[in-house]
């Protein structure tokens, strides 16, 4: 880690890094996190605060899944329906910036590389008693072929443990392995599936309690968490957002029966830095933005 310590201080169990700093980077590869402090600046989160109750409200545009248009709701009560709502750059032209904001390019082209594609956004509101996800790990569903798929999760709220903040297990990801999954039903956790027969302990979690603004960057092979939005807490809202580097194929959704598994490319992805070396296959748009149930699974998908 960096002697600099200017670059970095301590918040409760996780350091803030204020740059992205080879020491920023040397967690991320440790630990399988790291997070950057003022990754959004103050105007920056009420903005997107501001785009998420317009989403919520269906101001931007059509929403898949069980959602309800209310033009007249109050922004809390029309966020307060929901716990994420998936792919909200396909209509917001704000969110749709944002995949490539420049602070979070900066890590991630340190952490990826040079070439770096985004393939899906979400946005949490998690209002007081929505449930959180049990243990589970991106690649688990958004597989990628060269282990390069990273998360950069930026908080629109303080969040906490109360509220229903990040937890992670350090290291988890080092063995690059994706561990087995079973249904679960606990009402804690909105996904049916879980992860289990990994090497940690629940008692080796750490609680990612960060400020607004601050961006949680973690290795798609990490095991994390949350749990409820516990009490009177008010929102927990997240941008969550999912890149890869561009020189790997990305083996997602049901591969075209015409297509070798070898050869399937989903090509529905935004590129947010460098240069796509599969451009001559050009790009789709099908995904289309909606509602994840809240206790019936969609963790990551």
């Amino acid at each position: 880690m960096s002697s600099a310590t200017a670059e970095v201080r301590p918040t409760g169990s996780v350091i803030l890094h204020e740059t992205v700093s080879d020491a920023l980077i040397e967690q991320v590869r440790e630990d399988g996190y790291a997070v950057l402090a003022n990754a959004y600046s103050p105007a920056e989160v009420a903005a997107t605060n501001a785009e998420a109750a317009r989403l919520c409200r269906g101001e931007l545009g059509e929403v898949g899944g069980e959602f309800q248009a209310d033009l007249d709701g109050s922004d809390e009560e029309v966020m307060r329906r929901y716990l994420c709502i998936h792919m909200p750059h396909k209509v917001s032209k704000l969110i749709g910036r944002s995949l490539a904001h420049p602070r979070i390019v900066e890590a991630l082209t340190k952490v990826i590389g040079p070439n770096v594609k985004c393939m899906q956004s979400m946005i949490f509101m998690k209002s007081e008693g929505k449930p959180g996800q049990a243990w589970h790990q991106d690649e688990f569903f958004i597989p990628t072929r060269d282990r390069s798929l990273t998360a950069t999760w930026i908080a629109l709220d303080d969040a906490t443990v109360e509220n229903g903040c990040l937890w992670v297990l350090p290291g988890s990801h080092k063995r690059g392995v994706i561990y087995p999954d079973r249904e679960q039903d606990d009402e804690r956790f909105d996904c049916t599936v879980e992860a289990f027969d990994f090497p940690h302990r629940d008692e080796d979690a750490v609680p990612v309690e960060i400020p607004a603004g601050a961006a949680v960057i973690f290795n798609g092979y990490l095991l994390h968490r949350s749990l409820p939005n516990s009490g009177r807490h008010g929102f927990r809202r997240a941008l969550t957002n999912h890149y890869m580097s561009a020189e790997s194929l990305l083996p997602w959704h049901r591969v075209p029966d015409d297509t070798h598994v070898a050869k399937w490319d989903y090509r529905d992805i935004v590129m947010v830095a460098g240069t796509d070396p599969y451009a001559y296959k050009g790009t789709i748009d099908v995904a289309r933005p909606h509602v994840r149930p809240d206790g019936e699974g969609g963790c990551d998908r």
